[in-house]
């Protein structure tokens, strides 16, 4: 029987989207399942939709599903770089040639009609979401923030004239080494340089003119530092907070506040929730949520998440200093590990896990074709 590509309009072809990588990857003791209802929202109500368009496909062998994939245009991401691409996400295929090309393939002539010349990914909507495709550290299980493919769907992408982008670089980092002597000489030398001092993060959690200034800093840091990024708009950074700020905490996050008050850099961590998903199977119930709320006190493995500076205050050496009240935080809290985030390779920031003992853990990559 010939595959047959179906678009996603239903409830029944939603779930059957959602839970595909369920089965794709039951045998696979790396990959991380995403919570169903938090990909239910993801692709139905966020406000990125507001202004992006999208549409989903599944490819289907008989009744059984073999592929999915999500086209979107981000229209302010256009208009900010000068482009007309589409991106793609959430692809995930059976080990056949044919589903990748009709799945890719039907993206990209969607693309088309909505007047693009270019199609990238895999992406999200905004820089928030899962990107990349894994195409190094295969053997190791992501952070939850983090895809996890199969090393085919590489293959099958450059056989459809896909080349790279860019490339972002994750480490393992070994926390019972110490910090290089020249981190805390920095770290020093800027706090008696400056008018800076650390910030709660409990007090702003309960005050939303602090949480506006976080979200402020957070979009003016990653503005011209972070490829692909789109600054968050109010909405999002609304619906961000309700969805990060109760996993945010003093014991794996810093903020260093200026004279003013205002946030100057962040640096923030969770403890590994990868393996508790794994457990959960997709799901917060029945037992998925005790899985997920102990390992949200088991700090032995860290994934570092977000930090920066804003750009008056960036490269005046204030990483040194959150990753030294971070890294003695963690340490307290029975840290071993630290999983870096994904940073693109071109930027120098990447640069500063090279005076710390660590190995290479994941490379993920952007691809990108002219359609």
């Amino acid at each position: 029987m010939a595959y047959q590509v179906k678009e996603v309009v239903s409830k029944r072809d939603l779930r059957r989207f959602v839970r595909f990588p369920d089965r794709l990857y039951k045998d696979c003791a790396q990959y991380v399942p995403a919570l169903h209802a938090d990909q239910v929202r993801s692709l139905t109500r966020v406000s990125t939709l507001s202004y992006c368009s999208r549409k989903m496909w599944l490819v289907l062998d008989g009744e059984e599903v073999a592929g999915r994939i999500c086209a979107m245009v981000n229209p302010r991401y256009n208009e900010r770089y000068g482009t007309r691409r589409a991106r793609f996400g959430w692809f995930d295929t059976i080990d056949d040639f044919e589903v990748a090309r009709l799945l890719l393939g039907t993206a990209e002539a969607w693309a088309k009609e909505q007047g693009m010349e270019e199609i990238h990914g895999p992406l999200y909507y905004n820089t928030f979401g899962k990107q990349g495709m894994l195409v190094e550290g295969f053997d190791n299980i992501p952070p939850f923030n983090c895809l996890y493919n199969h090393p085919y769907y590489n293959d099958f992408v450059e056989r459809l004239g896909y080349g790279k982008e860019c490339d972002w670089l994750q480490y393992k980092i070994h926390a019972e080494a110490p910090l290089p002597e020249k981190t805390y000489r920095v770290a020093e030398l800027v706090m008696d340089r400056y008018d800076l001092r650390f910030g709660s993060i409990s007090r702003l959690k309960k005050d939303p003119a602090m949480v506006r200034k976080f979200f402020d800093a957070y979009n003016e840091s990653f503005a011209s530092a972070v490829h692909n990024y789109v600054p968050l708009t109010e909405e999002e950074m609304q619906e961000e907070a309700r969805m990060m700020l109760p996993f945010v905490s003093d014991k794996a996050g810093t903020l260093l506040l200026d004279g003013k008050g205002d946030v100057a850099a962040f640096g923030i961590a969770f403890p590994s929730i990868s393996k508790a998903l794994q457990k959960a199977r997709g799901r917060l119930f029945p037992f998925g949520w005790i899985h997920l709320l102990r390992a949200m006190h088991d700090f032995e493995t860290v994934d570092l998440m977000v930090n920066g500076a804003t750009p008056e205050w960036q490269n005046k050496g204030l990483s040194a200093v959150y990753y030294v009240e971070m890294a003695e935080k963690i340490r307290k809290e029975g840290m071993k590990t630290a999983i870096s985030n994904p940073q693109i390779e071109s930027n120098s920031a990447v640069n500063i896990w090279n005076d710390y003992e660590r190995e290479p853990f994941m490379r993920r990559r952007c691809y990108r074709k002219k359609i």
